[in-house]
């Protein structure tokens, strides 16, 4: 597998990095992977780097963008965080991924049994991860549907909240920066949820 250049990047559409990345994790569930020589990819991306993807997830063990859409050196920007949240910082580093360097596609990426959810749901509160925890609030304030047990051993809830949090996430890069939302105008960039699941390996995306 090739590492990309400023050229491919460039002449690549939103589209087809969507589809870069769903054939990568369709490997990844059938336990295939691609051939690729990581050292020849470290001297390739020496002078220079130019990914196509923007992948914000969570910092799960389980969830390694580069994993589980097979990818290489030097193809993605991978951004983690426990419970894919946004934050300032962050939307600092997209803005500089799209805009800057030309990746084709932001992906937020949240996974089913997500620690930060259930805490979340919970409403556990630690030291500085109870700030953390207060960005999913708005996504189990959102979900109206469960009405019972509505805590973090309800995995229907869990998984509602998982989904809403990666949407509301994206609503939320629109939103606060207008960088980012000017690039999707334009067409020059994509902006895609997705859901990995950690019993399986499948990513799910949602527009």
């Amino acid at each position: 597998m090739h590492t990309h250049s400023k050229e491919s990047q460039s002449n690549l559409t939103p589209d087809a990095a969507l589809e870069y990345l769903k054939d990568g994790n369709e490997r990844f569930v059938k336990n295939l992977k691609t051939n690729r020589n990581l050292l020849q990819q470290v001297n390739d991306t020496s002078k220079g780097q130019f990914p196509f993807a923007t992948i914000l997830s969570c910092m799960d063990s389980r969830t390694s963008a580069e994993l589980v859409f097979d990818q290489g050196l030097g193809d993605i920007f991978s951004i983690r965080i426990a419970g894919n949240i946004v934050n300032t910082d962050i939307l600092g580093s997209m803005e500089f991924a799209t805009k800057v360097v030309g990746t084709k596609i932001i992906v937020v990426l949240g996974h089913t049994k997500c620690g930060a959810i259930v805490g979340a749901c919970n409403h556990v509160e630690m030291g500085n991860l109870t700030q953390v925890l207060y960005k999913i609030q708005p996504a189990i304030d959102e979900e109206k549907t469960v009405t019972q047990d509505r805590n973090g051993s309800n995995p229907v809830f869990v998984n509602r909240v998982t989904k809403l949090n990666v949407l509301l996430t994206i609503e939320r890069l629109r939103k606060e920066s207008p960088i980012i939302a000017g690039l999707e105008r334009e067409g020059a960039i994509k902006i895609i949820g997705g859901v990995y699941n950690v019993d399986t390996g499948k990513v799910t995306f949602y527009k």
